[in-house]
């Protein structure tokens, strides 16, 4: 047999090439198989996090629910009685309350309101910041970035002296219009009128951080996608709708989720705002809950509406996470 007809079968065996060895040749680690990483290797990452969480969110949750089936007032805070447990009593009390149902639409329609208003505007200056030059976006940014991190406490105090009836410069700027006579209109005369005012203090400390967002998330939008539906004639609200909104659905999604657990649980802005005793007109779940408990000394019933509003929320947050489900299916 000539050596041009020499097969492998010829071959010596240590010279055989192996279905083994051409596999783990192609893998780049030539005779060793990949080691799959372990279930609990997220687990043991999360744990200092989840830690952190349980010990300081777990012990005042605890309370809280414990607290919300007792009868515990002044008595029972300075040790003069025992706590008793009332079941649900304190829940029934609350739930059968005309007055709390007002304070629980009152909270959505703020909270509806200003995540509305915040993500237009957020999705506003975002899509402009696309059309601007890099100077004047890096000017931009950096203004948002100082406002997001402006102290709410110091913002709020902006705010009260912008539209203070006598000395605010809202009102002397609205009263230069002609035919408009703004000089010591009061703001706060009217709920409707004053939580708006808050609105806007809310919608103001929440635009930079959606703005931002959004800004990142249109960078992912393929200008190719872009190009192809203006070439299939579609204008600007076409490409919106049907190219940037579906990419940047999770975004918004999580945007928004985030705005209305924020909006829910206002309490600075209207405690401060209102002087530290807010109206009946103004009082929103949070600003309730504290009234009825440091207030009116009921700390069990003020336990009650912090645990409706938990509730409230963790409905807020389910919806959150079906959606993104559904997001995660479809991609």
């Amino acid at each position: 047999m000539s050596a041009a007809q020499t097969t492998t079968a010829d071959l010596p065996p240590a010279k055989q090439p192996t279905s083994t060895g051409a596999a783990a040749g192609s893998a780049g680690t030539p005779g060793k198989p990949r080691r799959k990483g372990s279930a609990a290797t997220p687990w043991a990452l999360l744990a200092p996090c989840l830690l952190v969480i349980v010990l300081v969110m777990g012990y005042p949750l605890y309370r809280l629910v414990s607290l919300s089936f007792q009868s515990f007032g002044k008595s029972e805070l300075w040790g003069f009685k025992d706590a008793e447990w009332v079941g649900f009593a304190n829940f029934t009390k609350v739930l059968g309350d005309g007055v709390f149902w007002e304070v629980v639409l009152r909270t959505v329609l703020f909270a509806v309101g200003a995540v509305v208003l915040t993500m237009v505007l957020g999705m506003a200056v975002a899509l402009l910041l696309q059309r601007v030059s890099g100077w004047v976006k890096t000017l931009i940014n950096v203004a948002l970035v100082a406002s997001w991190g402006m102290p709410i406490l110091v913002s709020t105090a902006i705010f009260k002296w912008l539209f203070d009836a006598d000395y605010g410069v809202l009102n002397y700027l609205l009263s230069k219009l002609p035919g408009v006579d703004f000089v010591g209109h009061n703001w706060f005369a009217s709920g409707p009128q004053g939580l708006a005012v808050i609105m806007l203090l809310v919608v103001w400390g929440a635009v930079p951080f959606v703005v931002i967002t959004l800004s990142a998330g249109l960078t992912q939008v393929p200008k190719e996608l872009e190009e192809a539906a203006r070439l299939d004639g579609a204008g600007s609200w076409g490409v919106f709708r049907h190219v940037t909104l579906p990419i940047l659905k999770p975004v918004i999604v999580m945007l928004t989720t985030l705005s209305v657990i924020w909006d829910m649980g206002v309490f600075p802005q209207v405690f401060v705002m209102r002087n530290g005793n807010p109206e009946a007109e103004f009082q929103l779940l949070t600003t309730y809950s504290y009234q009825q408990a440091f207030v009116v000394n009921d700390y069990s019933g003020g336990s009650a509406i912090a645990l409706v509003t938990v509730l409230l929320l963790l409905g807020v947050v389910a919806a959150y996470m079906r959606q993104m489900l559904k997001i995660g299916e479809v991609e």
